[in-house]
């Protein structure tokens, strides 16, 4: 499948990475990580694999998914997390997806029929709950788990969006600008495995926090 580019935003992931990367030795799919120049630990483990590795100027997740879609050259990408959580496998189903229905973007989702998680907590399952409801009421949204950004999609549409969170406020940004320019949109249910190796960037309370200001802002706007 080399009309697909993994975006592997890869900070601080020198432990968990080679395992992602060897898990897709046996996939044809282009890889793209994203990497900042002072994250030495995760650019010594991957060096003598065959990817591409590209720097971002500035920090942050949202940074590193933006530089990806911007260096991206095939006609689809994927957004695919580097600690290990995302099944390869679910790709093609994704891929299946949005050719065969004409979609602009596929969501993978925890919470759709066939999804699940091993690594979910109350604290994020409540919030996503609370943050996938906000989307459904007040942006229309029609995915059920707008926190979990295993999204596949066409790479000009996702260029198109002029997406700007530097930080995790780019997994709500990304389906609301999306809804908002009329993007065909869908999801499947995906298997999130628990993470291989070190500690989550996410930090339930401030970014939640900030996501929900990014929202109201949207909304307002």
């Amino acid at each position: 499948m080399n009309n697909l580019t993994l975006i592997i935003p890869a900070k601080d992931e020198e432990e968990s990475l080679p395992f992602v990367l060897n898990e897709l030795k046996s996939y044809s799919y282009d890889i793209l990580v994203v990497l900042h120049p002072s994250d030495k630990k995760t650019i010594n483990v991957i060096k003598n694999f065959d990817i591409e590795i590209v720097y971002q100027k500035n920090h942050g997740y949202g940074d590193a998914l933006i530089t990806g879609i911007h260096n991206t050259k095939t006609d689809y990408c994927c957004i695919f997390n580097a600690d290990g959580s995302f099944k390869p496998d679910e790709l093609d189903l994704m891929m299946t997806k949005i050719t065969n229905n004409n979609l602009d973007l596929v969501f993978g989702s925890r919470y759709s029929k066939n999804g699940k998680s091993d690594d979910d907590t109350l604290i994020t399952s409540i919030g996503n709950y609370v943050f996938s409801s906000f989307g459904k009421i007040f942006f229309k949204l029609k995915i059920n788990d707008i926190l979990y950004t295993y999204v596949l999609g066409k790479t000009e549409k996702l260029y198109n969006l002029n997406l700007e969170s530097k930080d995790f406020r780019f997994c709500v940004e990304l389906p609301i600008k999306a809804k908002r320019n009329n993007y065909q949109v869908d999801e499947i249910g995906c298997h999130e495995r628990s993470r291989y190796a070190g500690q989550k960037k996410v930090n339930a309370f401030k970014d939640g926090l900030l996501i929900l200001i990014k929202m109201m802002k949207l909304y307002f706007n």
